[in-house]
């Protein structure tokens, strides 16, 4: 929020929001000048030739929006301009000979420019002269309201008629003789003006509004106030009286008789305007507008009755306002300037009008005033906080000091958050006129530091954003408003207040909001502490981002020890119940990095708190106390760790046993289960892992075995668990059970408690044969996680096991998930147990279990299963990539002799074969880890030995090409990936890949997604003029491939969609292999290598549909572009 412009609607806020804030930058670019003058000159002055084409007419007004709407922001830059435009268009309209249309066109395109710059800055370059007014009047004889197209000529004509009607000659001056012949009277200027007036305002579009601003201009003339003005409210209120807010038709007709009034009372005299108000009032509380569902009415309401204020009460400017002696942003700055400030005292001068008598109606402006501050529509509390600040900057201290008091009645618990944020907004308006004095700060503040936190949950999000934004204006507000001493007592108070909103508050403008107000603070006050390292730290972009908000931060301004401690209350107190899920987490992890800031406070009050809250029977406190009792035990540890001393130190016995409790106590209050039971598992799983990790004494206790079940149960459970929450619940458990196994199944450093174990592996290994595929899953995992220790003399059954879990059966062929975490679990285990070459298959990877586990993980990557889900089997073959890379690395750095050359040659046979299909994220990971093994170096040189055609990859393939090519795009990957065709070991492997990508594509996708697509068969040959790459699926007029070179093109961008994306796909697939057929047409030899290779795929493939099938249309298409004619010419 820019806190000198009104604060963001009171919307919901709770919609998902990190995907906003990073993608949240701020308006840059900002424009220096009108630069688009000539263009515009030629648009302006070719009107005349746009009369007869509708569609010309209309991509010239299009056009000249688009011009002018790039001035929005900058409406400033058009003011040198505008003179020339008008006077271009309005000779066209003063024009005699112009035709209707034209005139109405150059009426359209002065709308727009008013549209950008604002009426109020256009009305007083019409032309205003005596002799203007009677050709205005005549141009409205020939306009329909009711002509829907030709509104912006209304508009405009009503603006213009509102300056010329300013003349300053009495009207009946231009009446002339009014008998025009005998028997026939013409209707005087004034009382056509007023008729004008009054007809436009009950009509439904724009031009209400205008001629709310001609009634306003005109009614208020000295000549025309005497005749017309009684006459006109008495009309407006009997509109007003007759018309009701549930028809269309009366909304309108309030909307310009409210606009109407208004403006009278703004821009008239206070004595004309005064001997009506009452009675003005009075219709006005008759028409009940605060019971009207119409927010413009209800604003215009509430405009109204504080125009109506102002009118009873004198011009004055109160006394008894505070008054800052400097606004001197450069003068603060200075010390020496500040000193003499400080030693000046401010004196609160009592009313000199003692007898000052304020009207009866006063009391009924102020209480509508004070219930449109409650408004629903942040528009009409605006408004009514603007009206709170004019009428009681003319009241007496007194009872302006009793408006205040009725103001701040608005921060009760039991008001609404609409209520709230009126209050913020009016405390704001009256501290920025001066007139909420010193003496009241104390209660002031007291209730902005409330409305900084302020939010209530409703349903499944909250409302308070617009209260805690609102609050940050108020604090802007008072920074310009009042001198440094008087709001000393307050700083402490406020800077945390601030620092708080801006790196914990879960929305981004509050967060930005916050810094705003903090950084206008430290110049305009310069006494917040720190304040120029925090803002230069948390500025506008910082705090953009949530996750840098709540841990880095937040970890750099708790360094200073004035906001320590208010930031820990505030995570402990609101945001580690806070409901979402994902700032409680964040939460927890603060306070990892903030307790360590402040050890003693932590261990004696912080700690004692979340352990209470682990009771709490709220469902968010409870897991937010757990999560946070976690992340505080362990940061603890690591502190008493860093200083050579026992965590004991920080926690004493009684937190100790607070912790381990928890997980009994939420066992017997049945705390596990339901949905709330996936929250608690979940967190419990992660204090298992940081307790653990924080070595507490809890060795042989009984709680270990609860928390063992706790694992257990959960990852036996997985498949009753909501699928959004799944995934998560399961590395937590996984991550638990790791560090409680590594932690307190030891009876001495790398030995297994056998007692304590209890057949834990034969357990886990029971529970890879269930038929619910999560429960594989978890314990596949679970398996993967184990230490080494409890592995030892298990090693042959642990991979068996997992190996029967990544082989498909009819019965579990879907389980594409448990096959994917097996092979996870199995390049685990094999980290974990090491390698040795000549080692028992029963501890470690040896000779002789080595090439059974590369046969799992190969066989893994023709895993090729689908479902109603999509090609499930790519994750399986994912997960083998990733596997394989990490077992033939680790065979390579240690025991390089136990890659066979035949396992190596079938890897990277296997990766380019994945390399070159068709799913853009697969291939760019297949890609990575081609390039990994092959430019991998260990002690002695390349770690991965047997590498077929080294040399020629490492050409073709260069070490710089790891980070430069973009794999996932199509346009980069392929050409790059046919070039393996050349070798004859990859050729295979990646012609079936190949196959798939290019033929692939069915004539529905190839007609449907892109106009204009020719039919594959259809295309030129070579040697026609016609190239494999523009004409292959392509629609008539695209541009060539884009040139890959550059990084990130190809069809993986975003925008594109699925089909379009495909077929891009396929595009650069076959564009590639065409392009090296092309090259090798005159290598007989090598062209009879690729087509033998071509057949072996096929006869290999027959009955395998999915190869097959694309095969023959690959094939179509290399025969329908003479990729073999060579063969036909040869007589041998």
């Amino acid at each position: 929020m820019a806190l000198g412009e009104e604060p963001a609607a009171g919307a919901p806020e709770d919609a998902p929001e990190d995907g906003l804030e990073d993608a949240a930058p701020a308006r840059g670019g900002a424009l220096e000048s009108f630069s688009d003058t000539a263009e515009t000159r030629a648009l302006l002055g070719r009107l005349q030739t746009l009369l007869g084409d509708r569609a010309a007419r209309e991509g010239a007004l299009e056009r000249f929006r688009v011009i002018m709407d790039k001035y929005q922001e900058q409406p400033h830059l058009l003011d040198p301009h505008l003179e020339w435009m008008m006077n271009l268009l309005l000779d066209v309209v003063q024009n005699k000979t112009s035709p209707a249309d034209l005139v109405h066109l150059a009426f359209k395109f002065l709308y727009i420019i008013t549209k950008v710059r604002g009426y109020k800055t256009f009305l007083r370059l019409f032309p205003h002269e005596v002799a203007d007014v009677q050709p205005i009047l005549d141009m409205f004889t020939n306009q329909n309201p009711k002509d829907h197209e030709t509104w912006e000529t209304r508009y405009m004509l009503l603006l213009w008629l509102s300056v010329a009607c300013l003349i300053p000659f009495d009207l009946s001056r231009l009446d002339g003789n009014l008998d025009t012949q005998p028997g026939q009277t013409r209707m005087p200027v004034m009382e056509r003006i007023l008729q004008i007036a009054q007809s436009y305002l009950v009509v439904s579009d724009k031009a209400r509004d205008a001629a709310a601003v001609l009634v306003s201009k005109f009614v208020t003339r000295p000549d025309v106030k005497q005749k017309m003005m009684a006459g006109f409210l008495d009309w407006s209120l009997c509109t007003l009286a007759r018309s009701s807010f549930q028809t269309i038709e009366g909304v309108i007709a309030m909307d310009g008789t409210l606009q109407a009034l208004a403006q009278i009372f703004k821009h008239g005299k206070r004595e004309d305007c005064l001997p009506y108000a009452a009675t003005v009032l009075q219709c006005l509380d008759g028409c009940r507008l605060p019971n009207s569902n119409q927010t413009l009415l209800r604003k215009l309401g509430v405009k109204l009755v504080q125009r109506l204020g102002l009118t009873f009460l004198k011009p004055r400017v109160a006394k008894w306002r505070y008054q800052r002696g400097c606004r001197s942003l450069a003068a603060n700055l200075q010390p020496c300037a500040q000193s003499q400030r400080e030693s000046k005292t401010h004196v609160e001068t009592p009313d000199s009008e003692e007898g000052y008598d304020v009207p009866e109606e006063v009391e009924s402006v102020i209480e509508q005033l004070l219930v449109g501050l409650k408004d629903k529509d942040t528009v009409v509390r605006w408004s009514a906080a603007k009206g709170i600040g004019r009428v009681a900057g003319r009241l007496p201290q007194e009872l302006a000091d009793d408006v205040l008091g009725s103001v701040l009645d608005c921060f009760s618990f039991q008001e609404t958050d609409n209520a709230w944020h009126g209050g913020c907004l009016a405390l704001a308006e009256l501290g920025r006129r001066g007139l909420l004095l010193p003496s009241r700060l104390t209660d002031v503040v007291a209730v902005i530091l409330k409305a900084l936190t302020y939010e209530e949950k409703r349903g499944a999000c909250s409302v308070g954003t617009n209260v805690r934004d609102a609050a940050c204006y108020v604090c802007w507000a008072f920074a310009r408003a009042y001198e440094p001493r008087e709001l000393q007592p307050f700083v402490a108070r406020i800077s945390s207040a601030l620092v708080v909103a801006t790196v914990f508050d879960r929305n981004v403008n509050c967060r930005r909001a916050a810094s705003a107000a903090f950084q206008e603070n430290v110049g305009r006050q310069g006494t917040f502490p720190h304040g120029i390292d925090i803002l230069t730290t948390a500025d506008y972009f910082a705090v953009g981002n949530r996750a840098n908000c709540f841990l880095v931060i937040s970890k750099f301004i708790a360094g200073f020890p004035e906001y320590t401690q208010p930031m820990i209350d505030h995570l402990v107190t609101m945001k580690v119940s806070h409901w979402d899920g994902v700032i409680r987490e964040l939460s927890a992890k603060a306070l990892h990095h903030l307790v360590q800031l402040a050890p003693e406070y932590s261990a004696t009050h912080v700690v004692p708190h979340l352990l209470a809250m682990t009771r709490s029977p709220d469902l968010h406190a409870r897991h937010g106390a757990v999560l946070a009792c976690a992340e505080v035990a362990r940061s603890l540890h690591t502190l008493a760790v860093q200083e050579g001393r026992p965590v004991t130190d920080f926690l004493d016995e009684m937190a100790v046993q607070g912790l381990k409790q928890i997980h009994q106590q939420l066992y017997d209050h049945h705390l596990y289960r339901g949905l709330g039971g996936e929250l608690m598992r979940q967190a419990v799983c992660v204090l298992v892992e940081n307790l653990s990790l924080s070595r507490m004494p809890f060795r042989g206790d009984a709680v270990v075995d609860g928390w063992q079940w706790l694992i257990n149960d959960t990852l036996r459970n997985l498949h009753l668990i909501s699928s959004h929450s799944r995934q998560q619940i399961k590395e937590a458990a996984v991550a638990a059970l790791a560090a409680l196994c590594s932690e307190y199944l030891t009876k001495e450093p790398g030995q297994a408690d056998l007692a304590g174990q209890g057949g834990l592996v034969k357990q886990y290994l029971a529970e890879l044969q269930s038929p619910q595929e999560m429960t594989r899953c978890g314990f596949s995992l679970a398996l993967g996680a184990l230490p080494g220790f409890l592995l030892r003399g298990e090693l042959r059954q642990v991979l068996a096991g997992l190996r029967a879990v990544t082989q498909v059966s009819p019965e579990d062929v879907s389980f594409a998930e448990s096959r994917r975490d097996a092979l996870k679990a199995i390049a685990q285990v094999c980290r974990t147990v090491g390698v040795r070459a000549e080692g028992t298959p029963d501890e470690v990877v040896c000779r002789e279990n080595v090439a059974q586990i590369y046969c799992t993980l190969l066989d893994c990557l023709g895993d090729y299963t689908t479902d109603s889900r999509g090609d499930v089997g790519a994750w399986v073959r994912e997960a083998a990539m990733t596997s394989l890379m990490d077992l033939t690395l680790l065979l390579g750095r240690e025991q390089p002799e136990l890659i066979e050359a035949p396992i190596c040659e079938r890897i990277l046979c296997c990766l380019a074969q994945q390399a070159s299909e068709k799913i853009d994220r697969f291939r760019a990971h297949a890609a990575h880890v081609f390039m990994t093994l092959l430019h991998a170096t260990g002690p002695a040189g390349p770690a991965v030995p047997h590498v077929p055609h080294r040399t020629e990859l490492e050409r073709l393939f260069p070490r710089s090409d790891v980070a430069s090519v973009n794999w996932n795009a199509p346009s980069q990957a392929f050409p790059r990936i046919t070039q393996l065709l050349g070798l004859p070991a990859y050729r295979y492997h990646v012609l079936l890949g190949l196959a798939v990508s290019v033929g692939g594509l069915t004539e529905s996708t190839v007609s449907k997604p892109l106009g204009g697509v020719r039919p594959a068969t259809s295309l030129g040959r070579w040697g026609e003029g016609s190239s494999p790459v523009r004409s292959l699926a392509l629609p008539a007029g695209s541009p060539g491939p884009p040139p890959q070179g550059r990084r990130g093109s190809g069809c993986s961008g975003a925008g594109l969609t699925g089909s379009r994306a495909r077929l891009l796909q396929v595009r650069h697939s076959t564009q590639s292999l065409f392009a090296y057929v092309k090259g090798i047409q005159n290598d007989l030899q090598a062209l009879e290598g690729f087509a033998g290779t071509l057949l072996q795929v096929f006869e290999d493939n027959l009955l395998n549909d999915r190869v097959s099938v694309p095969l023959l249309k690959t094939l179509d298409q290399m025969l329908a572009h003479g990729c073999f004619d060579a063969f036909t010419t040869d007589e041998e």
